[in-house]
């Protein structure tokens, strides 16, 4: 399975990751009016989405084989409006452990101002042979 390309969601996202570690996510998408609220700026679903999808790339490459990682919390909090343009999101580590680990992930506009920030917590769910 190919932890870097996220599944049907990110696709519909628009989410292009040029880069995924255990230690830092990093994804390019463009705020397109597929993604927009009545208002003409990008719905905060669809920050949370990201934000969620950068996370949870991120702690599938660490976690790796020894199992698979669940969202169980995402809280996302808006800065900025933003009704087009590219964007930016960065997802790092705040804690990796047995359990769980909690990711934060920023994204920014193409001037560098934040937009929007998000912290997952996720659950590490060890395969049955390692429980």
């Amino acid at each position: 399975m190919d932890l870097t390309r996220g599944g049907p969601f990110t696709d519909y996202l628009g989410v292009e990751i040029q880069d995924a570690s255990g230690d830092r996510v990093l994804g390019t998408w463009t705020a397109a009016e597929h993604l927009h609220q009545p208002h003409g700026i990008v719905h905060g679903g669809a920050h949370a989405g990201v934000v969620e999808t950068l996370a949870s790339v991120g702690a599938s490459i660490w976690f790796g084989d020894r199992g698979r990682v669940v969202g169980v919390n995402n809280s996302t909090d808006f800065y900025r409006a933003v009704g087009e343009g590219r964007l930016t999101s960065t997802a790092t580590p705040v804690h990796r452990g047995r359990s769980q680990q909690v990711w934060v992930v920023e994204t920014v506009d193409q001037q560098g101002r934040t937009v929007a920030r998000g912290q997952v917590r996720l659950q590490n769910l060890a395969n049955e042979h390692q429980t």
